[in-house]
């Protein structure tokens, strides 16, 4: 029986800045289709490991392997190439720039300007504010319009892996279960999901799988289900004793 070969695959990743080590022997997999949740403290490593997954940030031991081909010296458009794209926490737009100037960004390497333009109007479907203000400057949209905005800019690339650093960052609960629910009609169209997020439980609930990270190391993998329901994770990260 042929082993399906997963889309992501980190084995034994260590990383940091400089002197810094942040990140200590992380192994961790994604499936091709599958969302799974990165849970963890605030400096826990969680972001430091998204900029690796991306080609961000040079890593000093272990591998990664996206689709079974190995990515550990890649560039940050290799990666892309590859079909990752990286919605970055804090969103990270050109605020100067109009949103659609922003969205096409997102295509950068992309040459099929018909799909682009078929890529566009979907994403303009999908968050219909964004179409109304296509020509108004990224830097002046609310906080939840500038995450529509950087989750459509991923999007835009035409992704088979979608990395989200913090969802829910600074939003309104009403803006969170928007996007959470967009985020599950992306993951149901065949995107494979990695999500960075500080609210715990819509996480897990969200999630197939997850992973605990702590001081930088995997300490819990398993199905979301399973870390949501165990009364550590629950008191640590949830606050329900």
């Amino acid at each position: 029986m042929t082993e399906t070969v997963p889309k992501l695959r980190l084995s034994h990743l260590q990383a940091g800045y400089g002197d810094v080590q942040v990140l200590w022997d992380v192994t961790l997999e994604v499936a091709a289709g599958e969302l799974v949740c990165l849970i963890g403290s605030n400096g826990a490593g969680k972001t430091t490991l998204m900029r690796c997954i991306s080609g961000l940030l040079p890593v000093k031991a272990g591998e990664i392997a996206v689709g079974g081909v190995m990515m550990t010296q890649a560039t940050p458009a290799d990666f892309v190439r590859s079909g990752i794209a990286h919605v970055p926490e804090g969103r990270r737009l050109f605020s100067a720039m109009s949103v659609r100037d922003n969205l096409l960004m997102g295509a950068y390497l992309r040459e099929d300007k018909d799909a682009i333009a078929a890529d566009l109007e979907r994403v303009y479907a999908m968050f219909p504010i964004l179409s109304e203000r296509q020509r108004q400057d990224a830097g002046t949209l609310s906080g939840g319009e500038q995450q529509m905005c950087a989750i459509g800019r991923g999007l835009m690339a035409r992704p088979s892996l979608l990395l989200i650093d913090e969802l829910s960052l600074g939003l309104a609960p009403r803006m969170v279960e928007f996007l959470t629910e967009r985020l599950r009609e992306i993951n149901k169209s065949g995107v494979a999901v990695l999500l960075v997020e500080q609210d715990v439980m819509n996480a897990l609930e969200l999630a197939d799988r997850a992973y605990l990270i702590d001081h930088g190391r995997v300490t819990r993998g398993g199905p979301a289900m399973s870390l949501a329901n165990d009364p550590a994770i629950r008191e640590a990260h949830m606050g329900i004793a």
